[in-house]
């Protein structure tokens, strides 16, 4: 007698094993062949020293550092609570938030446009790359804390200009880890 519960059990434990177990293996196996930088989280290194990956953003504050956009990450930038902020356009609360960064960012470039993104959070919480606006933006303020001239600072920038993926997907962007440690070799 063959039942219905006999069937189900054996699909169940025969999908589980291919779709659940047998098929990560063989994309991970691949992906690690193929692609190993990206498998093994696109991680950079300074010195033999781990400084971060290039694929989850991380806090700068201080005035010599680009700044990556705000981050509703839990306490910012926290990979174990990616999320934004779920606050509509319309909450209040978000649009003080929004309002006093960009009056905070105005006194740094009076007369020059706030860049949206070192306004607003992304959907993550974790988006390592800022506009290349946003990081031309900031130019004044890092030149004047390094005592570096703002043509440099404005070539560094031009050379980590990401462009469009495949040349139609995202838009151009700039990595703010890798633009910060490029940035601290300047002064070596």
């Amino acid at each position: 007698m063959h039942s219905i519960w006999k069937t189900s059990i054996r699909y169940t434990l025969v999908t589980t094993l291919l779709l659940g177990l047998a098929y990560p293996l063989a994309i991970t196996g691949v992906a690690r062949i193929l692609f190993p930088h990206q498998a093994a989280g696109s991680l950079i290194l300074r010195n033999g020293r781990l400084v971060g990956s290039a694929l989850l953003g991380q806090t700068f504050t201080s005035d010599r550092y680009f700044h990556p956009r705000p981050s509703a990450a839990g306490s910012g930038y926290d990979a174990t609570n990616s999320g934004g902020s779920n606050l509509a356009q319309s909450n209040q609360k978000l649009v003080l938030r929004i309002q006093a960064d960009v009056d905070k960012l105005a006194t740094q470039n009076p007369g020059k446009p706030v860049p949206i993104d070192l306004v607003t959070s992304s959907g993550s919480g974790l988006d390592p790359d800022i506009t290349p606006d946003a990081a031309y933006y900031q130019v004044h303020r890092v030149a004047q804390a390094r005592s570096l001239n703002e043509d440099l600072l404005h070539r560094l920038i031009a050379a980590h200009i990401t462009g469009r993926t495949l040349g139609i997907l995202g838009e151009p962007r700039v990595n703010v880890l890798q633009l910060n440690l490029d940035l601290d070799m300047l002064a070596k």
